[in-house]
């Protein structure tokens, strides 16, 4: 079913979205497509986010999961807050912070806005990126946005927050990672899951063509036989997800334009992994490809 095919009530409220933003011109939206064999990922996340839901996009490093998060920012026309999360992520990284400013001589303190704040107040999306590896004791502070409530007491001002209708959240989660911790099965269970797989074949033909430097028809088929042959690899255990990364493939094709495509698989695939091992099995797989 492609979007066009969506039931009235859907394109009705995707439409009321897309005009509640009509006026809104900031460099938060791109133009970014996202692109992928399973065409029911992006029309599933259009149906949850303009049903109200919040979505997980679940995959490997690399797999498209900012990408999709951008499109769909594009496609509603509704500009987008980041939070790249970490282990240092802390209250202060999502709400905001105080900070003390001078006007007419005078010290005052006031309240910056942090992403989760300033896209429950202006109804745009939210993206949390790895939400994962966030300290567990953080991530509570999201429970009440993320319900049917939809508002926030902000522990910094004690001012009370209730996101406007069209706020929407987007988080992103890579399981397995070193870092990472599991998600609370409470926070889990207020996101629609969307798993995101790696990207193969055509498509990932056409996604080297749209986002790398390389046009060569002939070295753009060997990356993606190469990809193929490294995600056989993964699933084998002999190398790690990483290798098999989208990002990484993309950034070698670049390479790839100015430098023999051997020596730019070692700087941009190879070379960042840990053991030796790993390393010589990428480089053997990618010398039987380009000789």
């Amino acid at each position: 079913m492609n979007l066009v095919d969506l039931p009235s009530d859907i394109q009705n409220m995707i439409e009321k979205r897309k005009r509640a933003f009509s006026y809104y011109h900031e460099e938060l939206i791109g133009e970014h497509r996202f692109l992928s064999e399973d065409q029911t990922i992006f029309q599933d996340a259009v149906i949850a986010l303009s049903l109200g839901k919040n979505i997980l996009l679940k995959g490997p490093t690399g797999s498209g999961k900012t990408r999709l998060a951008e499109s769909l920012s594009s496609f509603f026309g509704q500009p987008m807050h980041s939070v790249n999360c970490s282990v240092d992520t802390d209250m202060e990284a999502l709400l905001g912070f105080k900070t003390i400013t001078q006007n007419d001589g005078a010290s005052r303190i006031d309240f910056i806005q942090g992403p989760v704040i300033k896209a429950m107040e202006k109804g745009h999306f939210l993206y949390i990126d790895e939400i994962n590896m966030a300290k567990p004791e953080t991530l509570p502070l999201l429970n009440s946005i993320l319900d049917y409530r939809r508002m926030l007491t902000n522990p910094l001002t004690t001012d009370v927050i209730q996101a406007k209708e069209t706020f929407g959240v987007i988080a992103a989660i890579n399981e397995g990672y070193v870092g990472t911790v599991p998600m609370n099965e409470a926070l889990k269970n207020r996101f629609i899951v969307i798993d995101i797989p790696y990207v193969q074949g055509e498509i990932l033909k056409d996604v080297i063509k749209q986002e790398s430097k390389l046009h060569d028809e002939k070295m753009i088929e060997q990356f993606v036989r190469l990809s193929s042959d490294l995600l056989v690899q993964v699933k084998s255990g002999i190398i790690p997800e990483e290798a098999a990364s989208i990002r990484a493939l993309i950034d070698t094709c670049d390479l790839a334009v100015y430098m023999d495509p051997l020596r730019a698989v070692r700087r941009g695939i190879s070379d960042k992994l840990e053991e030796e091992r790993e390393k010589a099995a990428v480089v053997n797989i990618a010398s039987t490809l380009f000789k």
